[in-house]
């Protein structure tokens, strides 16, 4: 009985350890994550700051360069801005996840865009998943004003 506990232990271990990786599969032109959507009608990602006045979520399609990709699950990635900040990008719902090879690809992001006030506790998360160093995650003392995007498909286009 206690070997069959263990045995079961392990494969659910397993699955955990599986289960809490990004996904890996192609990360070539046209490749699509979440929702499938075309590349029609993407503005560069730069455009957002002059469309975001307020706080209401506005429906995008951006295209960006990506910067960064969540290396525990591929649940958030990062898009370059001209001034080298970075618009974040999670998926709606955790429906889906993208690999960590989406680093350096351009993509266009169909979402929903929104100013927010990131919080110390979230940022710190964030820095916690991208394997920063503790020095790093202990001088984030201040939330972040900053654009995010929630995801509802992604395509690579380059």
């Amino acid at each position: 009985m206690k070997t069959l506990s263990l045995v079961c232990s392990l494969i659910v271990l397993s699955i955990v350890i599986a289960s809490a990786q990004p996904p890996k599969g192609p990360v070539t032109p046209g490749t699509t994550f979440g929702s499938s959507i075309s590349a029609e009608n993407a503005i560069p990602v730069a455009d957002l700051s002059g469309i975001l006045k307020d706080d209401q979520s506005h429906p995008v399609k951006v295209t960006g360069t990506v910067t960064d990709v969540c290396p525990k699950k591929g649940c958030w990635l990062s898009l370059q801005m001209p001034d080298n900040s970075k618009v974040f990008v999670k998926m709606k719902d955790y429906g889906f996840f993208v690999p960590v090879e989406l680093i350096g690809k351009t993509v266009v992001v169909d979402a929903e865009a929104k100013l927010i006030k990131t919080s110390v506790d979230e940022l710190k998360h964030y820095a916690e998943d991208a394997k920063k160093t503790r020095e790093e995650i202990d001088a984030i003392k201040e939330p972040k004003e900053e654009i995010r995007l929630t995801a509802n498909g992604i395509v690579i286009v380059k």
